[in-house]
């Protein structure tokens, strides 16, 4: 079965300067790859990609800022918070000619 990918061009230029700022950053682009398939800890992401910790956590709350990242809560059985996070894009496509620059997001809609 084929599936029809929808991409949400960014018209915003704010939201444009942004998404490219963190594109340019190699950690943010490193989580928005680890996190594309399954929700996963901070800790997790830290251990997977070799990232410390602290910047974990600073880029998630960059990519969740950005709407780049989805949040997910729960409780576990000590009582104790833990969160999730997943990329909310599958891909980002960038065209620059020097006068405009388009921004195009394909949501990560993957179904777990």
């Amino acid at each position: 079965m084929q599936e029809l990918v929808q991409s949400v061009k960014v018209v915003d230029d704010d939201r444009k300067q942004v998404i490219l700022e963190i594109l340019a950053d190699k950690y943010c682009k490193s989580i928005l790859h680890n996190t594309l398939e399954k929700p996963k800890a901070a800790l997790e992401i830290s251990g997977e990609t070799k990232i410390p910790i602290s910047t974990v956590y600073r880029r998630l709350q960059t990519l969740y800022d950005a709407k780049l990242l989805a949040i997910s809560g729960s409780i576990n059985r000590d009582g104790k918070k833990y969160f999730l996070y997943k990329s909310r894009v599958k891909s980002i496509s960038l065209k620059c000619d020097l006068e405009v620059t388009s921004v195009e997001l394909v949501p990560n809609i993957r179904i777990n």
